[in-house]
């Protein structure tokens, strides 16, 4: 169900279900450009070839060579829906009250949470400009139709709302069919990557002569490890294929590559309906590796609050309008990217919420320097500057202070040599976590000190459990369209 479909069944008004048609090209005014943000997931700083690793992904390299590529780039959260909640918002996720990751297992509390309707979002902005918008792949902002995309400003959403399902049958963790249209359930049959790209390939084509925001959000190269054609690890059929015979590691290699396929894809299309010089593609990862995946010179990763669990790849392509070829160096974060597109969109901020990012725009359009910085993840580490503080993390006693640009795989702890910046920073973070918990959004039944230092069951087992045959966590039964 698209969005307009779904606000009629609720009945609002043929007015206020108004698309915009095209902005006029003529008479010298210039169309609003096109957003597209390609989002991996668990993709290690370390994987592509982009940052000097294993993984051959020419697609990416093309958008590098082409475009800007970030040495200093940062998700907001070290798990999958805290960065999702940052995103979405342009605010620290522990506004919204979603600081960990909103669980597959309906007996936990915070299975029930999920991104609030009032919250402030992108699309709902983007719309007031003239914006149409669409999400294909992972929501993992929330199991219950009250947390649909719909409700957050997209039109179309075609994907899951699981942190992760069979990439082959589309049953998530706790053995539950998760595929949906809108707000209903469907079937179709098709690789996960495969269906999102082809799916956000043809949103971009009905809204090539329209102002769009595209959110490609990847399920690779989250576990399960399954690359195109293997058999499905859940659901009804797991087990009837032969497995194939190949490693974890070159699965994982041929999921890149699916994900790297799909890049190459969508830019193509761009250049083929001409509007490459009008749109601006933004690729990063919404945390660091895990299990197979490879985080670089970084220390640690997935769900640590090290380099290795925020510190991302990040690629912005956008020929003719960003310079191509340059690096930045310039430090950066997840939630830069809302004040960005409504800067470029010449959409209005939220009056009475105060973003947490910063455009980017003068830093892609014209190179200018973003200064020095202040950033902090989950109350547990901060950065300013080329300085690290971090507070609690496992492997560490007392604080750690590092020089993160003469050592940034984080091994030596300068906290005794510099004992006053210590203090300084450690000051800061205790403010951070007065300042985000004011007036936080309150999530049902979930602990206040709940935080994003595990996974929460965003991985999961790969084996089907919980729920009685026909019984569903997602509000409604398991019959499907």
């Amino acid at each position: 169900m698209r969005r307009r479909e779904f606000l009629k069944a609720m009945g609002l008004g043929a007015a206020s279900l108004a698309m915009p048609g095209p902005l006029p090209a003529a008479g010298g005014a210039k169309r609003k450009p096109n957003f597209i943000i390609i989002l991996a997931d668990d993709m290690g700083y370390g994987d592509s070839t982009v940052y000097n690793g294993w993984i051959k992904t020419p697609h990416l390299e093309r958008m590098a060579a082409e475009g800007l590529k970030f040495t200093d780039f940062h998700s907001s959260g070290a798990v999958c829906s805290p960065t999702r909640a940052g995103l979405m918002t342009g605010r620290y996720q522990q506004r919204a009250g979603i600081p960990g990751v909103i669980n597959a297992d309906p007996k936990l509390a915070v299975h029930y949470t999920g991104l609030q309707p009032t919250e402030v979002t992108f699309p709902k902005l983007l719309e007031k400009a003239g914006y149409t918008s669409g999400i294909f792949g992972k929501w993992h902002l929330g199991y219950g139709k009250e947390y649909n995309p719909l409700h957050h400003g997209f039109d179309r959403f075609r994907g899951y709302v699981s942190g992760n399902i069979d990439y082959i049958s589309h049953y998530d963790r706790m053995g539950v069919y998760d595929w949906w249209e809108g707000m209903k359930r469907i079937r179709e049959e098709g690789y996960c990557t495969h269906l999102i790209t082809k799916h956000s390939v043809e949103f971009i084509e009905e809204n090539k002569d329209r102002p769009f925001c595209l959110y490609v959000a990847h399920e690779a190269v989250h576990a399960p490890y399954q690359a195109p054609g293997d058999p499905p690890q859940r659901g009804p059929k797991k087990g009837r294929s032969k497995s194939k015979t190949r490693n974890v590691k070159e699965t994982y290699q041929l999921m890149v590559k699916a994900m790297d396929d799909g890049t190459g894809e969508i830019m193509a299309t761009v250049e083929r309906l001409g509007l490459a010089e009008n749109t601006l593609v933004f690729f990063f990862s919404d945390n660091g590796g895990a299990g197979r995946g490879s985080n670089g010179p970084l220390r640690g990763g997935k769900a640590s609050v090290w380099e290795g669990g925020h510190r991302e790849p990040g690629v912005a392509w956008w020929p003719g309008r960003v310079k191509a070829g340059r690096v930045s160096n310039d430090l950066c974060i997840s939630l830069d990217l809302m004040p960005t597109m409504l800067e470029l969109a010449g959409a209005a901020s939220p009056q009475r919420r105060k973003l947490d990012g910063i455009s980017l725009a003068a830093h892609l359009l014209k190179g200018r320097s973003l200064g020095t910085r202040q950033l902090f993840w989950n109350g547990a580490a901060m950065r300013n500057g080329q300085w690290k503080l971090v507070t609690r993390e496992r492997g560490l006693e007392g604080p750690g202070l590092f020089n993160l640009v003469e050592d940034i795989g984080e091994k030596s702890n300068l906290a005794d040599k510099y004992p006053v910046r210590v203090k300084q920073m450690t000051a800061a973070i205790e403010a951070w976590k007065k300042d985000v918990a004011t007036g936080a959004t309150k999530q049902p039944g979930v602990p206040t000190e709940a935080d994003d230092s595990g996974d929460g069951g965003c991985e999961g087992p790969g084996d089907d459990a919980g729920h009685e045959p026909g019984s569903s966590p997602h509000g409604e039964s398991a019959e499907v369209a």
